[in-house]
């Protein structure tokens, strides 16, 4: 991905925030997928660690999402997690075990005070935040 951006709908955001929602006080996952830097499909995964710290996505959902992607022509274009209570940003973890590269990486976070997202394009040893456009 050349442009350090993510075109997104409204829509999207919406899926996404009713799956971390619906996951709290656990991080909830998943990926999004499109063409370019276009979102087309937003695909809730389960976290299989169910925990409020980390989340590792659910390999046979994983699996059938790709073979998805690939039926619709689709390419994978970033994951999405949540922080329920933590980082707005890529935690540690979250960068060591990053495993996609050229695509980007979403954070939910603020579960008390109000759901916010922000995008990064993580690399190496760290990450750069990227603009998320919401477009209707």
């Amino acid at each position: 991905m050349k442009d350090h951006r993510l075109v997104l709908s409204s829509r999207h955001i919406s899926q996404m925030e009713v799956h971390v929602n619906s996951c709290s006080p656990e991080e909830g996952c998943g990926l999004l997928a499109g063409v370019g830097q276009r979102v087309e499909l937003t695909i809730p995964i389960t976290n299989q660690l169910h925990s409020p710290v980390r989340y590792n996505m659910e390999p046979e959902e994983l699996v059938r999402a790709f073979y998805d992607l690939e039926a619709r022509g689709l390419e994978m274009l970033a994951n999405f997690h949540s922080h329920p209570s933590g980082l707005d940003t890529p935690s540690e973890t979250d960068i060591r075990e990053f495993a996609y590269p050229g695509t980007f990486m979403l954070i939910w976070f603020g579960a008390t005070s109000g759901w916010q997202v922000k995008g990064f394009d993580v690399f190496q040893d760290a990450y750069r935040e990227i603009e998320l456009r919401i477009i209707d």
